[in-house]
């Protein structure tokens, strides 16, 4: 439960101003889609026509994300549960703020899922419409502890539902792996030693499967919340990258319906007598 303050103490990145959605975008992936490269090249499509406007989060679930001997697994705790709500039945399948548009024809089984070629209409009819939220974070990594530190605001424009959840997502970019497919796809992410970059990948979900409790929703209302969380030096055998991380942040009405998102500034503390560019040299 995340409580609400008075906007006067302590206010300062959110926007006050009433504001269109923001897309969120769910893309269900796995290594062994043979398809899902496609599906990575169509979203960063929508993510760089409408800069600043679109989160993308790409989540590893079903059989096509189950490894082999040997091979990294991708999946988290939350992908299988995301995935099952929006009846996904082929891959790669993606939800655009887990909005229903069925009565469209886009869906694929009756549910929020929807394949590849759906997506940028999809995005493109979100963008159209208000939000009663609005919601924005800043990340701060501390190198030296590994401690993580996101700090949520959200205003409401106008009177929301009677209550709202909200969501802090930890993402990882720049992740080495086997994809299938992504030679016809994508070849544009292979790397020099032919495995595949992956990007936006979804690796802890910070609130918990379906978020906080936000229980005022009334126009005008402020709150804000920090959250700490100490980075793993790896999950599921997989490293953690400082460097690569990403957070987004989203709201939703009950576990489905996203009514907006966005992603988080970022800034580092770094040891002494070390840059950035030192770190990314290391990494990359």
């Amino acid at each position: 439960l995340v409580v609400p303050i008075s906007l006067a103490i302590g206010q300062n990145f959110v926007s006050t101003s009433a504001e269109n959605k923001n897309v969120v975008l769910e893309e269900f992936t796995g290594i062994h889609c043979g398809f899902c490269p496609d599906g990575h090249v169509k979203a960063q499509e929508i993510k760089d026509a409408n800069q600043g406007d679109v989160v993308l989060i790409n989540i590893h679930t079903g059989s096509y994300a189950d490894p082999n001997p040997g091979e990294p697994d991708f999946r988290t705790t939350y992908g299988d549960s995301i995935g099952s709500q929006s009846d996904v039945s082929g891959y790669p399948a993606g939800t655009v703020n887990r909005h229903d548009f069925s009565s469209d024809g886009w869906d694929q089984n009756g549910g929020t899922a929807m394949s590849r070629g759906y997506w940028d209409n999809a995005a493109d009819d979100i963008l159209t419409h208000s939000s009663y939220v609005n919601v924005a974070a800043e990340s701060t990594i501390d190198f030296n502890t590994r401690e993580l530190t996101v700090i949520v605001e959200v205003y409401y424009t106008a009177d929301g539902p009677s209550m709202n959840l909200l969501n802090v997502a930890l993402m990882q970019n720049n992740v080495e792996g086997p994809q299938s497919g992504a030679t016809t796809w994508n070849p544009g992410n292979i790397l020099p030693n032919g495995n595949y970059n992956h990007q936006h990948m979804l690796r802890d979900m910070l609130t918990g499967q379906w978020g906080d409790t936000l229980t005022t929703t009334t126009s005008g209302t402020y709150y804000t919340d920090t959250i700490t969380y100490a980075i793993p030096a790896s999950i599921t055998s997989i490293d953690c990258e400082l460097v690569d991380m990403e957070v987004a942040v989203f709201i939703n009405e009950s576990e489905q319906e996203i009514i907006t998102g966005n992603l988080s500034a970022m800034d580092y503390i770094l040891p002494p007598g070390i840059s950035m560019a030192d770190l990314e040299a290391t990494t990359g």
